[in-house]
């Protein structure tokens, strides 16, 4: 705030043995109060005479000493950043980095936080516009002994810092300190660890107690679709899954300065999946996921795994597993969790490090009290994070609710780690953590679904999930078909409203759109109608189209395929066309296309007339995944042949011979052989090996051989 009245300054010296300078003095008091060197004068007396210069001079000299009452003036215009001093914040900006803190650390950090009451008709006997001690607002300091009551003492983070910097001083002492159990670097006064160690460089030992805040303080899924399929995985095949959560975080009004992550997709990473392990493997779409993410507006937001175990199939119960008498977190679990809190820190600009805390969120699916499936929120300790991130926790092996604090080594010095508890006789104790009880680590934190469902992908049908082709459920062109087919909106938006499509969209290896579906997404964050119908008339989703209308089978020379996915009426002369074969968007009125000069309505011919002329033509497997080709090699020719037909409608740069085969290749023990050889460009998948036919009798007498022209 701006300080254009005086300040009175009490000095109150130490005893020192050396003499205090004028010049010294004020530069201490500019550091204090926020000012700079010419920001300020500082009189002795109220009437502004008396000043105390800048000079070679000690206090003693100029009769200032212990007690005695100094008046601090700003000077300049009010306007200049110099004099300008924010009694809110607890440290000169000097010693503060500049963070760019979350929109709702902004939002919050601007309300009063006041608790408003309403007017007690039994103690209250005032007007209605009155106020008096049972109804007038209090400050979140003040309510803060109901609060830690109420709500398993746990207040949220903005309110643990009001309380901070609440009081006279404005918490200009107060401070928020990250946890470092590492060796300070930089202490030359003796040999490095192990061979030496000083009280300078040495950590301090940690004593953990269980956290008083929280930095978020619910978790609520927009709607019960996004469990659902997520538990699918499980019900279908008994192993467990694992994902992120990706949404955005929100005021929670039910708790004063309250933070809400609220969870609209969930993404499911490469993962390595048991009925009592899950391991992840290597995403190459992780930094794509982001990015769309964020251009939707939202953020990952913490990360959900199932611990389930079926007890009755006929009525659908599970066990219930992580109670008092076992665990709520695992050991393994809670160092994962504070793995992931670390990768996603909260920035703070009330830390010198930037950052404090995290926000990243720990969801668990599993069996409740009543054998039903039930989600519950964690998240771990600012200690638990600092421990994790120096890699002094591990897991005890038989006991999944035990941690153990590694001891030091000639390669790690680990500080001491303590924590307190009751011995048999009730006395406080305090105890080495080797083991260590997890629950000192735990934050719970409540898992919620709204009465009324939100939406922010609002589509109507299920376009299938990333990474699960185990289930033989794949996102290729042929799965984009089945759903546009299904699709009964008639607004494009609602029809492109799905997380997992727009990844699809995004990632997929055929015609990936990730520099040219922007709008696309402005379109899904806006809700905006009128940029989806614009970005459907561009060439990229003319292409997808084609590409849909060439694998579902239908035929394009007589019939369009529309936004739905059916049939629609055919398109006029007026209307922009697009060629069969190349996909160019040819302007209206043209009979041959621009590009490959064909005529409108080409159809490109048949593989199957190329390869086998003379036999019935097989029909080409529509569940077969294109991903395959780079994974094993082909073992059914209907699914080569389905390849190459959708490789021939998207380049016209092939010729093929037919070569005779010999009686005695196909009779023999082994099956005859197509040798392919593929040469592509640089965004069409490379194929060269050679492909047992199963149905080689049906080729008997020829033999097919691509080359590229």
């Amino acid at each position: 705030q701006y300080k254009s009245s005086l300040m009175v300054v009490e000095i109150r010296m130490t005893q020192s043995y050396h003499p205090v300078y004028s010049d010294l003095f004020l530069s201490q008091v500019g550091n204090e109060f926020g000012f700079n060197s010419n920001g300020f004068s500082i009189y002795l007396n109220r009437n502004k005479t008396g000043e105390i210069l800048s000079q070679n001079k000690t206090l003693s000299l100029l009769k200032i000493k212990h007690g005695d009452m100094l008046y601090l003036f700003p000077s300049g215009s009010p306007s200049s950043s110099a004099e300008v001093m924010d009694t809110a914040t607890p440290h000169s900006s000097s010693s503060m980095p500049s963070v760019q803190e979350d929109e709702i650390d902004q939002y919050l950090t601007k309300q009063d936080g006041k608790i408003y009451r309403n007017k007690d008709p039994q103690l209250c006997h005032h007007g209605s516009l009155g106020k008096c001690v049972h109804c007038v607002p209090l400050e979140v300091r003040e309510f803060i002994f109901v609060f830690l009551i109420s709500y398993r003492d746990h207040m949220s983070f903005h309110a643990y810092l009001r309380k901070l910097t609440g009081g006279a001083d404005k918490g200009k002492f107060a401070a928020l300190e990250n946890i470092s159990c590492k060796i300070k670097s930089g202490c030359e006064g003796h040999p490095p660890w192990p061979e030496g160690i000083c009280t300078k460089c040495q950590p301090s030992a940690i004593t953990l107690n269980r956290q008083k805040y929280r930095h978020v303080d619910n978790i609520m899924f927009e709607n019960h679709t996004i469990a659902d399929r997520f538990l699918d995985f499980w019900r279908k095949t008994g192993s467990q899954r694992m994902g992120y959560l990706y949404g955005r975080y929100t005021e929670h009004k039910d708790i004063p300065l309250g933070i809400r992550a609220e969870v609209a997709a969930i993404y499911e990473p490469p993962q390595n999946a048991t009925q009592n392990s899950l391991e992840l493997v290597d995403d190459p779409k992780a930094a794509a996921v982001d990015e769309i993410a964020a251009k939707l507006g939202l953020c990952k937001v913490g990360w959900i795994f199932t611990d389930l175990l079926s007890e009755d199939t006929r009525i659908g119960t599970v066990r219930y597993t992580r109670n008092n008498d076992s665990h709520y977190l695992s050991a393994e679990e809670c160092i994962t969790a504070g793995y992931f809190q670390n990768l996603h820190s909260n920035p703070c600009r009330l830390s010198r490090d930037g950052h404090f805390g995290s926000k990243f969120v720990t969801v668990v699916a599993t069996g409740g009290p009543d054998n039903q499936v039930h989600f519950e929120g964690y998240q771990v300790s600012n200690q638990c994070m600092a421990l994790v991130r120096d890699e002094c926790l591990l897991p005890c092996k038989d006991a999944p609710e035990l941690g153990y604090a590694k001891e030091s080594s000639p390669e790690q010095y680990v500080p001491d780690v303590f924590f307190k508890d009751t011995d048999k006789f009730g006395n406080d104790v305090t105890f080495l953590a080797r083991p260590l009880p997890v629950e000192y680590l735990i934050i719970d934190i409540t898992t919620t679904f709204p009465k009324d469902p939100q939406y922010t992908f609002c589509s109507t049908q299920r376009f299938p999930i990333e990474n699960r082709e185990i289930l033989g459920e794949t996102q290729d062109f042929h799965s984009l078909a089945t759903y546009l087919s299904q699709c009964t909106s008639t607004a494009f938006l609602d029809i492109v409203s799905d997380f997992h499509l727009l990844l699809f969209l995004v990632t997929n290896e055929v015609m990936p759109l990730r520099d040219s579906i922007g709008l696309l997404l402005d379109a899904v964050r806006t809700s905006n109608e009128d940029l989806a119908q614009t970005w459907k008339k561009s060439e990229q989703w003319a292409t997808i189209e084609q590409l849909c209308s060439t694998v579902g089978g239908q035929p394009s020379s007589s019939q369009g395929y529309g936004a739905m996915g059916g049939p629609s009426a055919p398109a006029s002369s007026s209307a922009m066309w697009s060629c069969l074969h190349c996909t160019f968007m040819n302007q209206p009125g043209t009979e041959h296309c621009e590009m490959c000069s064909l005529p409108r309505g080409y159809q490109p011919p048949s593989l199957h007339a190329l390869l086998c002329p003379d036999l019935i033509p097989l029909s080409p497997p529509l569940n077969w995944p294109i991903t395959s080709l780079h994974q094993d090699p082909l073992r059914d020719l209907d699914a080569l042949f389905f390849y190459f037909f959708l490789f021939f409608t998207l380049s016209p740069h092939f010729e093929a011979s037919v070569l005779p085969i010999s009686q005695a290749a196909v009779s023999s023990e082994r099956d005859a052989l197509v040798s392919i050889h593929s040469m592509s460009k640089s965004t069409k998948p490379k194929l060269s090996t050679s492909v047992p036919l199963s149905l080689s009798q049906r080729l008997l007498g020829n033999r097919a051989v691509y080359k590229y022209i």
